[in-house]
């Protein structure tokens, strides 16, 4: 398996290097570079099929590098010690990531999921969510950007009125009536929706609380949202619902 690895610090690289070597020895690192610049040029000369990826990088970090491409048709394992919305981004969107300092265990496990598995149109698909919804959140943070079919849809956060599990499924639904379902499960959307006066009142349901309209305590507690669904709320969030009110 091919490798570059793109970090602004030369320790880390050699780091990473030594560790490859010593516990990974099917990966074989084609070169090195410290910069975003160096980084696509050395990409388009040895074509690799893993790109070890740093986050935070001067003159332009891992992610600038990456919208650079008109197609990613290589493997990405992020390492950073980065750890606010960007790496809740990687996560969401099942990608293989790597917190400074390295662990060798992880590492190992990190290459072999690599070495078993084949590029489908799903990891594709994950890579250009991730960096749809990087840009949006950073940028406006006001929109999530969802696969469909087809391609995607941007759906604006303050449209949302609730998100429900349907098995491997969630649904999303919208002011104004409409729904959308999404071949993900709801701890993505709670995970990325963070700041956002999003609350998880079951381990089946996820509200906007802009849309709540009421609450009631009888029948185990409930919500009665806006536009007049009822969400209910099981008993170990009730307390932390409350608290919010308190």
């Amino acid at each position: 398996m091919k490798a570059v690895i793109v970090d602004d610090e030369q320790m880390s690289r050699q780091t990473l290097c030594k560790l490859l070597d010593l516990y990974c020895p099917k990966v074989q690192v084609l070169g090195e570079a410290a910069s975003a610049e160096e980084a696509f040029s050395l990409i388009q000369k040895k074509s690799p099929e893993i790109v070890f990826l740093d986050v935070e990088m001067p003159f332009g970090s891992g992610f600038d590098l990456l919208t650079r491409f008109s197609e990613i048709d290589f493997e990405i394992i992020f390492v950073t010690a980065f750890d606010q919305y960007a790496l809740k981004a990687i996560r969401c969107c099942a990608l293989d990531y790597l917190l400074k300092p390295i662990n060798a265990e992880e590492l190992i496990e990190a290459v072999r999921k690599l070495e078993q598995k084949k590029r489908t149109i799903t990891d594709k698909l994950n890579i250009e969510t991730f960096l749809q919804n990087l840009q949006q959140l950073d940028s406006s943070k006001n929109q999530i950007v969802v696969p469909t079919s087809d391609g995607f849809e941007f759906v604006e956060i303050n449209e949302v009125v609730r998100f429900e599990a349907e098995g491997r499924y969630t649904r999303i639904y919208l002011t104004g009536g409409s729904k959308i379902l999404i071949c993900k499960n709801l701890k993505v959307f709670e995970t990325q929706l963070d700041g956002h006066n999003f609350f998880r009142t079951h381990h089946s349901h996820l509200v906007n609380m802009k849309y709540v309209k009421r609450y009631s305590n009888s029948d185990g507690g409930f919500l009665k949202m806006k536009e007049g669904s009822i969400v209910p709320i099981s008993r170990r969030k009730k307390e932390s619902f409350l608290d919010l009110f308190s």
